[in-house]
């Protein structure tokens, strides 16, 4: 299921939808004019402009009931393409609705359901277009931050798949193997800190590698952002010292270093 970017909800482009669509709505009806959209929208007298800046009223209205709530919870919605399409249409529906009941109390000669056929394919044939044209244009411009913050996030789980700890992939420095569980250091702002997790480290193997956190010896995991060296003791062992003061040096195995060595 394809979501739609976060740029689509955001209050930026909320306010540019409610100020571009209605302006578009009623330069279209202006400039435009087709005959039928004259007969429609003058209601027996000269009222072709009047009527078309009331209808661009009530799309204003029906567009802020609309997309404020939208904006106003946009963390708690991940809405699919085909959701986003269901919401717009029925916006152009509701707004049609309302476009109709106003026509009808203004012309006796209408009645409210041959009004709303009139209306329904007056909106259509005058919003279908902007709708799609603006949804495009912000998914192609705009950046998709809640994406990119989103990847940037390496969510951790218990064996049990209980989310436990969600940290950002920059501030990750490595992970240790104690016996049943996993210790996770980490920065948070210039304070190491360390957070123990009943995992394996097989059970984080694939999370690992979809962060690009590089196993480094059977025990640890180690971020190759932070790795500042790979240093050979007196000993023989190599060890991966990291660019945060007073972090620990990750061992690192013969099996692992070339690989390591390579990112580096």
């Amino acid at each position: 299921m394809n979501k739609i970017p976060s740029s689509l909800l955001s209050l930026t482009t909320m306010l540019l939808h409610v100020m571009a669509i209605p302006v578009f709505f009623l330069g279209f009806i202006i400039v435009y004019q087709s005959q039928w959209m004259v007969e429609f929208l003058n209601a027996g007298a000269n009222r072709l402009v009047f009527n078309a800046l009331m209808l661009t009223c009530i799309l204003i209205g029906v567009l802020c009931a609309s997309r404020i709530p939208m904006t106003a919870c946009r963390k708690h919605l991940h809405l699919a393409w085909w959701q986003y399409t269901l919401w717009g249409v029925a916006e152009i529906i509701v707004f049609a609705c309302f476009a109709a009941m106003y026509m009808a109390l203004i012309f006796r000669g209408y009645g409210y359901f041959p009004a709303l056929g009139q209306c329904i394919r007056l909106c259509f044939s005058t919003l279908l277009y902007p709708y799609i044209t603006f949804a495009l244009l912000v998914a192609l411009i705009l950046p998709d931050t809640q994406s990119t913050t989103e990847d940037n996030l390496i969510r951790f789980a218990d064996i049990t798949g209980r989310l436990k700890l969600v940290i950002a992939r920059d501030v990750l420095l490595y992970i240790e193997a104690q016996e049943n569980y996993i210790n996770i250091h980490y920065l948070d702002g210039e304070t190491l800190k360390e957070y123990s997790l009943r995992q394996s480290m097989r059970g984080i193997e694939e999370l690992m590698e979809k962060n690009s956190i590089i196993r480094c010896q059977r025990s640890f995991y180690v971020n190759p952002l932070h790795v500042k060296v790979l240093r050979r003791d007196k000993e023989g062992f190599i060890q991966a010292e990291l660019d945060i003061h007073n972090a620990k040096h990750v061992p690192v195995s013969p099996k692992y270093y070339e690989q390591l060595s390579k990112i580096l």
